[in-house]
């Protein structure tokens, strides 16, 4: 399992492989090359072609794909494909919803990131989490909404929502995976919502968030680190801890294992 900080993982449509070194270019995390939402149904194949031709022509390639559903019918061919290339690190598994899925996704011998994005899926997140190859969930928040008929951008949704991002949390710490990713934020050019949505995100316990356009990677990584004043108040708890005491008092509060620890997180956040 990769133990690299991922904050950002970036979707390209697999039918514009010109894009993807330009997504590289973005700072992004991770690229995510897209054989299923960006793709049109009659361009699947194409998009498929474009990304062998890609692969085979850049053997330095470093790239996950997001395959089309276990249901779908151009599912096994995608995974074929990703097995095929080495330039493959992992897959991204949309409608992610049994242990079975995972399993035959992992048949490839590659890292599987499963999207929590329906009922199905969020009622065996455990099972899901727990399957062989599994390294990070990621939360699909947009097709949740739809397949549990939630009104969009409404407190009640936002409580739902709420309610299955915390599932997607505590499974992830249950399972020892790393770091959850947030949905996709839709607005491209509403930085300030990003900002805003990330930061909640990050505050929840998500390792970061997928995105749909490069504008929104740096507000994302902007939106991850610690203030001022939390970097000040790590720094101080990490020079007092060096005098070795298991547990002491700064400004009057205790500080023991668990807030050294927090510090620590908070410092390798900042970078």
């Amino acid at each position: 399992m990769s133990t690299a900080i991922v904050r950002t993982a970036l979707f390209v449509p697999a039918t514009r492989p010109e894009r993807i070194p330009k997504a590289i270019a973005s700072g992004a995390d991770r690229v995510i090359v897209d054989l299923e939402d960006a793709v049109q149904e009659n361009l699947k194949n194409e998009a498929r072609h474009h990304l062998q031709r890609y692969l085979a022509d850049t053997p330095g390639a470093q790239i996950l794909v997001r395959v089309n559903a276990p249901e779908h019918w151009a599912h096994a061919a995608d995974l074929a494909l990703c097995q095929e290339h080495s330039g493959v690190i992992g897959i991204l598994l949309p409608k992610a919803e049994s242990a079975a899925h995972v399993s035959a996704a992992a048949r490839t011998g590659k890292p599987i990131w499963p999207i929590i994005e329906s009922a199905k899926g969020l009622a065996r997140i455990g099972e899901i989490s727990e399957a062989n190859s599994v390294e990070r969930l990621s939360f699909g928040s947009l097709d949740l909404a739809l397949d549990l008929n939630l009104s969009p951008s409404t407190q009640g949704a936002e409580a739902i929502l709420g309610h299955a991002r915390y599932a997607v949390l505590l499974a992830t710490r249950a399972a020892g995976l790393e770091p959850a990713l947030d949905g996709v934020f839709p607005s491209i050019h509403d930085s300030l919502g990003l900002h805003a949505a990330v930061q909640a995100a990050r505050d929840m316990g998500f390792g970061g968030a997928l995105c749909i356009h490069p504008h929104q990677v740096q507000v994302i990584h902007q939106a991850l680190k610690p203030n001022q004043e939390e970097l000040e108040w790590a720094r101080r708890i990490i020079e007092s801890a060096r005098s070795g005491e298991g547990v002491f008092v700064l400004d009057g509060l205790m500080v023991d294992a668990p807030v050294i620890a927090r510090a620590r997180a908070i410092l390798m956040r900042a970078g």
